[in-house]
């Protein structure tokens, strides 16, 4: 073993709080650089907290561990807190009065030209953040974490000899990864031929994301709307590679009105603790009337594209006129494909679960930019909206591919559901899983009135999706797992039908992310229009295809 003086060693931090400030602890670990084995594991459940102190208490916590192993060592940290890092190296500036102090302990423990800060993705940094989550549950039961309780570093080992095995194919419709894992295990298996094959956790209060891309059945656009579009032919189909997967369901809340479309009104958050962990980024940008924001800075525009042309199969004629809803249809198996073709028994080309997503159109607010969540005034259609919502009522009925109508329980996307639906002879079904987010103490205001409010919360929110809006709002994390959640149930009760789902920013472009598997950074460079068209078809291999993004030619 080299000596003190010459060493290196690895420190990784992480924290979190179950409510943001809620009951909250922190995990970190001392690992050597060369070999990756643990040198020392620190954890400490801290009682009532906010994320951002939970992650200065491991950070600090772990630099001390790593002291009393090598006081003359120089040391790199890893950290998924991107607010942590760029305040520690000097580039961020520390307000928030709880944590200033932090910040300077820290900055004690080694001379600052010894330590080194890295920012890493959430799924790098497991280690600290299951150390964290085992501190949390001791919290929970009125004890204190020990080491002898520890298991992170044998799971840490195990999730790195996992990812050595090829991908298993299994997962819920509209997860990419699941669909290229069901492919490949196809061709592995000498099942057919594809086209060309190429590239494409949280602590308590983290977010799921999605993962690779399934095959790229369509592009986006206008000119691939729902139900008219056909799964393509095998050599037209391209695989991307897997970097990330989706894990859902994660820490933090969702409706728990499982399997079932809820009846109008608001359902009562929980939070659920879990140990679960997911990739980093930046959260989703809610534009429009739910709010618009500047890219983070330093942040360079990730995303990918997916190209190619189909058709499709004719969808099911629409219920007559003054008809009531037909009950979903039961999911039809997948035609067996003759041997030797294409993709052969892989993936299932049956009629997917097709869902046009519609924004509901503008209310007084959306001019304005402001943030206007499902924590606020709920506000009606202004007559602006209520002329939008007749306009794409009109499209939509002359497309003639809608079955049923789905909308979230807020007053702006019920009223523009009924818009749709009065011309289309359906009912509406109201299902809580597709409201908006709540923004907490930030609804009503406009992006410059948070950052001059809120300035501390503002900065954390805009560098982790795991971040909630002040006073208690949801973080983009949570509605991600909300929104998949809400996506699984429909696709299941819905298979091989073409729905309607009136709904807001955060969950059109959550459903539009997951299905492409793109980072969280992705919904940056998303634009999403009042009464926009967007859509998604869900296979039932679990391969997605996005169709159509903010369409608004209806409103011209």
């Amino acid at each position: 073993m080299t000596s003190s003086s010459s060493r290196e060693v690895i420190v990784e931090a992480d924290g979190g709080s179950r409510g943001n400030p809620g009951p909250a602890g922190y995990g970190a670990v001392v690992l050597d650089p060369v070999t990756g084995e643990t040198l020392a594991e620190a954890a400490e459940y801290i009682g009532v907290a906010t994320n951002n102190v939970a992650e200065y208490k491991g950070l600090v916590a772990g630099l001390k561990a790593a002291r009393s192993l090598f006081p003359d060592a120089t040391v790199h940290v890893r950290m998924d807190s991107k607010l942590v890092v760029e305040q520690m190296s000097g580039r961020w500036k520390i307000k928030h009065p709880d944590m200033k102090p932090l910040a300077a302990e820290a900055g004690r423990v080694f001379p600052a030209g010894r330590v080194r800060y890295e920012w890493i993705p959430r799924e790098r940094n497991k280690h600290a953040d299951r150390l964290a989550n085992e501190a949390m549950d001791a919290g929970k039961r009125g004890r204190q974490w020990e080491p002898s309780d520890s298991t992170a570093a044998l799971d840490t080992a195990a999730a790195r000899n996992a990812a050595t095995l090829p991908p298993a194919p299994s997962g819920p419709p509209g997860d990419a990864t699941a669909g290229a894992a069901r492919a490949r295990a196809a061709l592995a298996t000498g099942a057919g031929t594809a086209g060309d094959l190429g590239p494409g956790r949280t602590s308590t209060a983290g977010a799921g994301t999605s993962g690779d891309l399934g095959p790229g059945r369509t592009g986006t656009g206008s000119g691939a709307w729902p139900g008219t579009v056909s799964p393509p032919k095998a050599q037209d189909d391209g695989l991307f590679a897997a970097e990330e997967a989706l894990t859902a369901p994660a820490s933090g809340d969702f409706e728990a009105q499982a399997g079932a479309l809820a009846p109008t009104g608001h359902a009562a958050r929980t939070h659920a603790p879990t140990a679960d962990t997911a990739p980093t980024g930046a959260p989703a940008e809610a534009t429009g009337s739910e709010a618009t924001g500047p890219e983070t800075t330093g942040r360079e525009a990730t995303g990918s594209e997916t190209t190619g042309s189909a058709s499709a199969p004719a969808p099911a004629a629409p219920a007559p006129a003054g008809s009531a809803p037909s009950a979903p249809a039961p999911a039809a198996p997948p035609a067996p494909a003759a041997p030797g073709q294409g993709w052969s028994a892989g993936p299932d080309m049956s009629a997917p679960a097709t869902f046009v997503l519609l924004r509901h159109g503008e209310t007084a607010l959306t001019p304005e930019k402001r943030f206007s969540g499902s924590g606020g005034t709920d506000p009606e259609l202004s007559a602006a909206g209520l002329r939008q919502a007749e306009a794409v009522a009109e499209a939509l009925a002359a497309r003639g591919t809608i079955q049923e109508i789905v909308s979230s329980p807020l007053t702006r996307c019920r009223q523009t559901a009924a818009a749709v639906a009065g011309r289309l002879g359906l009912d509406v079904r109201v299902e809580q899983g597709l409201r908006e987010t709540d923004f907490g103490a930030w609804e009503g205001l406009t992006f410059g009135e948070v950052r001059e409010r809120y300035p501390e919360d503002l900065d954390a929110w805009l560098a982790s999706p795991k971040a909630a809006p002040t006073g208690g709002g949801e973080s983009f994390a949570t509605v991600a797992r909300r929104v998949a959640a809400t996506r699984d149930r429909l696709t299941a009760a819905y298979a091989g039908r073409t729905v309607l789902l009136v709904t807001h920013v955060t969950p059109i472009k959550t459903l539009i992310r997951l299905a492409l598997g793109a980072p969280p950074e992705s919904l940056f460079r998303m634009e999403l229009s009042a009464a926009s068209i967007s859509a998604v078809a869900y296979y039932a291999d679990g391969n997605a295809s996005v169709r159509l993004l903010n369409d608004t030619s209806h409103l011209r």
